[in-house]
């Protein structure tokens, strides 16, 4: 049975550049950085290898592998976003904190259960900061949302995929 996300993890261009978004601006502490001369199959690289904590089993992870072409670009929302969820009164100190600082900020954005602003990290990801809002549940109620009925239709109705 899978019980939650472990652990995701991105590129990123430069290590203490992202250790300055993630831990100095947003509060996720640094619990692990290794560097690697070998992959766990036997290939021979030169990564760093960071880890910042998010819950109590569940962290996000960045490799910087300088030699190594990756093509950082600035994501859509739709294609890539990683959402933290915050509290309301963290989430309303980092939008101000990044208004302060001159970052690219969006929102906050109305989301039903929740509300969100947007940011890039020095990567390019957007960060999605979520605040639930007061007296909403915490996770969907897939019968009272009509989650497969709704999949179902789109299946049936959706505009055809054009290249």
């Amino acid at each position: 049975m899978i019980k939650g996300l472990h652990h995701h993890v991105y590129r990123c261009r430069d290590s203490e550049e992202n250790r300055r978004f993630y831990e100095d601006f947003l509060g996720l502490p640094l619990v692990r950085t290794f560097r690697a001369g070998r992959t766990a199959t036997g290939r021979a690289v030169d990564l760093l290898h960071t880890t910042y904590r998010l819950g109590e089993h569940s962290f996000l992870e960045f490799f910087e592998v300088p030699n190594q072409a990756f093509e950082f670009k600035p994501q859509h929302d739709f294609d890539l976003h990683l959402a933290l969820e915050v509290d309301r009164d963290t989430q309303q100190r980092l939008s101000a904190q990044a208004k302060a600082e001159g970052r690219e900020l969006r929102g906050p954005s109305d989301h039903g259960p929740i509300e969100s602003i947007y940011l890039r990290d020095p990567n390019g990801y957007v960060v999605e900061l979520t605040a639930p809002k007061p007296g909403q549940a915490r996770q969907p109620d897939p019968a009272a949302n009509r989650a497969r009925e709704i999949l179902d239709d789109w299946q049936a109705t959706k505009p055809t995929h054009s290249t």
